[in-house]
């Protein structure tokens, strides 16, 4: 098979198969297989979908003996014994130990309408319309969630204006001299400022499509301090870097905060399967019956992966584990960067950015990605400009496919970097 098809027939909008034009077939752990057999190492997981390896064994197997008692696939919101199995599974293992307090909302499948949701449950709790939301935040592309989206390319798309958000820098990717808390402060308190008091502020701890751009503990306690001061609801969008991507499982736990609304999705089924939700202060839930909903919140299949994977997540020690490569990409990342002064790296957890803004060519990260993938390593491009190389490996990814796919990231850098500057230092490719 080749690609003509895709192209003769899918629409335009495609995008990742743009950049790694090949068709893939099966897929095992950190691994794409091409259709002719070939294997590329996976930093991409799914845009984060699939942070516990393609076609994990424990959840496939649970997967597997769902289907074949034949037990109910589609719900609606009716009561099914998958659900209150979930529901049981993630209280008893993560929200209780973190003496932690929150109603489940289960929404339409994906990250953006659970997005949606709580945006309109912040608006209508609050009676106030504003959002406050930051430069670099990527929320999705529906939209409510698209005027709280900072790309300018995706925002161009909508074909309407997109109002009642306003945007302010975030901590680690701000203009020189700015300080986002000063300025929300200032509009806060200034009667004079124009712009409405807000009815929540949504922010990802860190910015995945933005150029893996990390609040600091302190500053997130800082914006939870002042949204309390204000009554304020603090959203934290945990689509991506949840689900265990971060070491905890909630990215927001370095930081000793909780939120108001918490959003997941993506890695939540475990699998890869549909699945998105909110975690909500019991409080703030004033939802009438049916006010949002959705047809695919009752995908019981998507229920049971997700039980299956806090099962995996606890019987297999993934928290450690994932701190301990964490620490490995972060040593390994480090001494990347002393080649050359101009590279800049930062992340957390198991999502890391090479950062190439600094240098002239613009299409440098560019170049460097499909190296990569010409090595049969696939991995992403974001940030302004996509200058920022993402590595967004499988947390059960083995420690030598690991290394393979770092040194094929240290090859295709220095090999680069040595033909567009001068300042390498002495390297041995």
């Amino acid at each position: 098979m080749t690609v003509n098809v895709f192209e003769s027939f899918e629409s335009n909008v495609r995008s990742y198969s743009r950049s790694y034009p090949v068709v893939f077939q099966k897929a095992k752990n950190a691994f794409l297989y091409a259709q002719d057999g070939k294997p590329y190492i996976d930093f991409l997981m799914g845009a984060g979908a699939l942070n516990y390896g393609h076609n994990n064994d424990f959840i496939k197997s649970r997967l597997l003996e769902y289907m074949q008692h034949d037990y109910i696939m589609q719900g609606l919101d009716m009561f099914t014994v998958a659900k209150s199995e979930f529901i049981n599974a993630f209280n008893d293992l993560l929200l209780k130990p973190l003496a932690l307090n929150y109603k489940f909302q289960f929404c339409g499948p994906t990250g953006t309408n659970a997005v949606e949701a709580a945006l309109k449950l912040a608006r209508n709790y609050t009676g106030r319309s504003n959002v406050i939301s930051f430069m670099g935040g990527y929320h999705g592309l529906s939209q409510g969630s698209l005027a709280i989206t900072s790309n300018e390319y995706h925002r161009k798309a909508a074909g309407i204006g997109l109002h009642n958000v306003t945007f302010i820098p975030f901590d680690s990717n701000h203009p020189q001299h700015t300080d986002g808390l000063a300025y929300l402060r200032m509009i806060l308190e200034d009667t004079h400022s124009g712009i409405e008091k807000p009815a929540a502020v949504i922010l990802e701890t860190v910015q995945a499509e933005g150029g893996v751009n990390v609040a600091s503990p302190q500053w997130l306690k800082a914006l939870k301090s002042i949204c309390e001061q204000h009554q304020i609801l603090f959203i934290c969008d945990d689509i991506q870097i949840g689900c265990g991507r971060s070491g905890d499982f909630f990215s927001f736990q370095r930081a000793g905060i909780t939120p108001d609304i918490v959003i997941l999705s993506k890695s939540l089924s475990g699998y890869g399967l549909p699945m998105a939700m909110l975690l909500i202060k019991p409080e703030l839930d004033i939802w009438k019956p049916g006010e949002h909903n959705g047809t695919f919140r009752g995908y019981q299949l998507a229920f049971a992966g997700g039980k299956a994977a806090l099962e995996f997540r606890q019987s297999t020690g993934l928290e450690t584990e994932v701190k301990r490569k964490s620490a490995y990409i972060r040593s390994f990342l480090g001494k990347l960067a002393t080649i050359d002064e101009r590279i800049h790296i930062r992340g957390i957890g198991m999502m890391w950015g090479i950062d190439f803004s600094s240098f002239e060519d613009p299409l440098l990260t560019r170049k460097i990605a499909k190296d990569c993938f010409e090595k049969q390593l696939i991995v992403e491009c974001v940030g302004r400009e996509d200058k920022v190389l993402k590595l967004l490996p499988a947390l059960t990814i083995e420690d030598e496919v690991l290394d393979d796919a770092l040194n094929i990231i240290k090859q295709s850098v220095t090999q680069h970097i040595a033909v567009s500057g001068k300042r390498l230092k002495g390297v041995v490719l």
